[in-house]
Formats: structure tokens, sequence, C-alpha cells
């Protein structure tokens, strides 16, 4: 699968400042793919030198991921958090990954840059025990996903308050549509944790997911026990 065939979507906030380190790591990716700024209005960020397309929305992740995956012109959409940062061996993990699974939910490991407190690590283990035991990774963990399948599972949720990403994964989940780990990192910004207190953000997001995530697998279990009881 040629990483040509991508359509990278990048939702920006009112106040974004780390827009052009992502920016110059994409720029090792082929002329032909397709970048989406997706601002809010009155924004202007320093792009640089790579060629970008830029789309404006009223403010809200989820509403500006939808309008970026609308317009996309690729077969497959990923969407980056602009305070991530991209290797090449993540790029060539996750062209290998598309290759061997198109029909999958791709997501990489979570990595916090050395911008956090020093107890980062610990939620670098959690992601990994919440995606890859639990099977329910973030969108800080770069999704990517074929067109026809966002398109399918509904895209994200623009009503709900928060967590947006977290319902993306239910939602293909309850779908049948596979989750994949591409195997390998994706660092993203950590100041946050340092902005708002480690112990205190970490719980709130442990709260919040976990309250979310509660209905959402009462609905996944229902629908697996109906697809059981039809078979019989």
């Amino acid at each position: 699968m040629s990483l040509t065939r991508l359509s990278i979507i990048i939702p920006l906030g009112p106040e974004e400042d780390q827009l052009a380190p992502l920016l110059a790591d994409l720029a090792q990716l082929p002329a032909a793919t397709e970048i989406i700024l997706v601002a809010c209005e009155g924004q202007e960020p320093e792009v640089g030198d790579k060629p970008v397309r830029w789309l404006r929305s009223e403010q809200g992740r989820a509403l500006q991921q939808n309008v970026g995956a609308k317009a996309a012109t690729g077969a497959f959409l990923w969407f980056l958090h602009a305070d991530s940062r991209v290797t090449p061996e993540a790029l060539a993990a996750l062209e290998r990954s598309l290759k061997v699974a198109p029909e999958a939910l791709h997501y990489f490991h979570l990595k916090f840059k050395g911008d956090g407190p020093r107890a980062m690590g610990l939620n670098e283990a959690g992601a990994w025990f919440r995606s890859e035991i639990l099977g329910v990774p973030f969108g800080d963990q770069g999704f990517c996903l074929g067109k026809d399948i966002f398109a399918r599972i509904g895209g994200f949720n623009e009503t709900a308050a928060f967590g947006e990403d977290h319902l993306l994964v239910w939602q293909a989940r309850q779908a049948g549509v596979k989750l994949r780990c591409v195997g390998a990192s994706l660092p993203t910004s950590a100041r946050k944790y340092s902005i708002h207190g480690w112990g205190a953000l970490t719980l709130k997001y442990q709260l919040l997911w976990l309250r979310q995530a509660a209905p959402e697998l009462v609905k996944l279990l229902r629908l697996r026990l109906r697809l059981t009881g039809q078979r019989r």
C-alpha cells in the first residue's frame, strides 16, 4: 500500500503552536500524499514550505476531523494531533500494517516526549495496557483507517462533550472492524500534564474514559449476544 493513498487530517486548536515540527516530519512523505489542516475561523498558523490543503471549520475536534475526512481524496484517512511527531520508522510500520490489514483501524504505541513530568512512563504503560489488553486506543495514537470504513461507522461523534476518539473505537468494534497496532511509536507532547498536574490530569482522564466506556461495552456485548443467537 503506497502512502500516496493517505489523506492526513490534522485538526488545529485556536492556540496551536506545535504544528511546525510535525509538518517538517511529514516532509519525508511522497509529494502526492495529501495533508489537510482543519483550522478554526481566523486562524493562520505558519506551515512552512510543505504543500497542504487548508480547510475552515467551527471549533471542535470531532467536527474539524469530520470536515477533513469529508474533503479527503485519499483511500485511507490518518488522523494526527498537531503536537505529535512522525519518524521514518513509524511511516514504514504504517505502510506495512495497511498492506497486511487494509480493513482494520490502525493505531500506534503511545510515547510521550520529554516535555512533561517524570512519571509519564506510567502513562505510557497504562496506554499500552488499555490498547493491547482492553482494545481501547485513544486518538493521540494516530488512528488510520479506510475512508469507506470511517463513513460506515459514522465518523466522529460531534455531540459528545469529550472522548470522540474513544467513541470512534467503540463504533468500530461494534461494527466488527478489527483494531491493529502498527508496532511503532508515535511521540506526543506531555506539556498539559506539567501545566495541569500529573496526578490530577491522569485521574481525570481515567475516570472520564471509564465512565464513557461502560455503556459502549454494554452495547458491544448485546450485539455479540444477538449475533450468537442468530447463528444458532
